[in-house]
């Protein structure tokens, strides 16, 4: 949401170092590529020359990061950097990040709510609740031996034990053999993709950034008609675009969204909000309305005390619990939830998926649960896939998906999810980026063989 739509990245990304004359135009696009490429960014060369709608949300957080690289600050202040990053792009930003503080001697102030992540940058550790300090000390003291009990919280949040539940006899939604992509059908995102969703129960999609995990959400919802395939749900094909579709299709299928803040309109009151499917989809007014918002806002565990709030007077967590009122008033038999709580620190992120499940289990809802978190994998799915270069590689129950052997890039996904403890980082980094370039190498041999070359 930082970029401007309506230019290029490298113009962006270049704009910094030009205003402040630390470099001229070829010097600073000869740097940014360089930044590109220590970044992982495919086709580090030309992607600049890409508007920020044709690449995915963590490729844009990675040229957000080149950017403030770019001009060679004396102090950078990142704010969740990687936040909305998959765990192997998040090694490669976070060593360019630790790399780049070493060798330019750059102070850095770091926010994050990932105490995983945070272990591996920071040499002091500063904890904030409440606009008030309550702890600070070396990373080594707040990580291993925390003295205030909201840190010792912190530090030992425990995953959500959510028992596997077995598949009915019909799916719900089907994708069978979806292929899509993006400008004029030249660029291929997904590639034959079928996963199947039943009746009161969550898959989750995961891999790394831009392997495909929302494009599948945009070809389900009619966001992004598939070039080839079929979507049935309950039985019946869905037409692929979302104009097509009848409003009781509409109704029974919507989304959460990742960013909460640019999910609502900052001028409407939560009460309205709330209220904008009921009218659309069941013509509630006045009072009728108000009741089931109030009812709503009882079920998100928030309360009618919301009702004539405007979203800038809520916190992150609150914002999403409204966003997931606001899909539930729709009475929908499937949501897609778009890394719902990736911006949300991990208590509060543990209340949004308790509250999830305990809706599932009341409304007997189905979810979509795009992430690339895997605590949040094993808390809430029941079948799991794992999603690369636009494939599916590994489908099934959660029970088997994780469970060894791995395939090479679900067995690299789950070698990358961060430990909490300081070296960590600099023990993995190498491994994941030799194991990363064998998977491309063995991605591109597979489509050269699909292709008949």
């Amino acid at each position: 949401a930082a970029f401007n739509p309506a230019h290029r990245l490298m113009d962006q990304v270049v704009e910094a170092t030009l205003l402040h004359g630390t470099a001229t135009r070829a010097e600073a696009e000869k740097r940014a590529i360089a930044l590109f490429k220590k970044l992982s960014l495919p086709n580090p060369e030309s992607i600049g020359e890409r508007f920020p709608h044709q690449v995915s949300g963590g490729q844009l957080q990675r040229v957000m990061t080149a950017m403030a690289l770019c001009s060679e600050p004396d102090l950078i202040v990142f704010d969740e950097p990687t936040t909305a990053l998959d765990v192997t792009t998040q090694i490669d930003v976070l060593a360019a990040i630790k790399d780049a503080i070493r060798d330019t001697h750059v102070a850095a102030l770091y926010i994050t709510h990932d105490l995983a992540v945070v272990a591996q940058v920071s040499d002091e550790i500063m904890v904030l609740r409440h606009g008030r300090l309550v702890e600070w000390g070396g990373t080594n003291q707040i990580i291993k031996e925390p003295r205030q009990e909201y840190t010792k919280a912190l530090v030992s949040v425990h995953e959500i034990e959510h028992q596997e539940q077995q598949p009915g006899a019909t799916p719900f939604l089907s994708v069978k053999n979806v292929t899509a992509a993006y400008g004029g059908g030249h660029i291929k995102v997904l590639k034959n993709v079928s996963v199947d969703i039943y009746p009161g129960q969550t898959l989750t999609v995961v891999g790394e950034s831009g392997s495909g995990k929302s494009t599948l959400a945009r070809a389900i919802t009619g966001l992004l008609p598939p070039e080839k395939g079929t979507v049935t749900f309950d039985g019946r094909p869905l037409a692929n675009r979302l104009a097509d579709r009848p409003k009781e299709d509409l109704r029974q299928l919507q989304m959460i969204y990742q960013m909460a803040d640019v999910a609502m309109n900052p001028r409407q009151t939560v009460g309205t909000i709330i209220g904008r499917p009921l009218e659309f989809y069941f013509g509630m007014k006045g009072r009728e309305r108000d009741r089931r918002v109030a009812e709503l806002l009882d079920e998100i565990e928030m309360g009618k005390g919301f009702i004539d709030r405007y979203p800038a007077e809520l916190s992150g967590g609150q914002k999403q619990r409204v966003c997931i009122a606001r899909s539930l008033a729709a009475k929908p038999k499937l949501i897609i939830c778009d890394e719902v709580t990736s911006a949300l620190d991990p208590l509060v992120a543990n209340g949004i998926l308790n509250l999830l499940l305990n809706l599932q289990q009341h409304e007997k809802v189905a979810y979509l649960f795009i992430t690339h978190d895997f605590a949040t994998v094993r808390s809430i799915a029941d079948s799991i896939a794992v999603m690369y270069r636009g494939e599916v590689v590994r489908y099934g129950a959660k029970s088997k998906v994780l469970m060894p052997p791995f395939d090479p890039y679900t067995d690299l996904l789950l070698s990358s999810v961060p430990e909490m403890r300081p070296g960590w980082l600099d023990e993995i980094r190498d491994a994941v980026k030799t194991d990363f370039a064998k998977m491309a190498e063995m991605s591109d041999e597979r489509t050269r063989l699909a292709s008949g070359c």
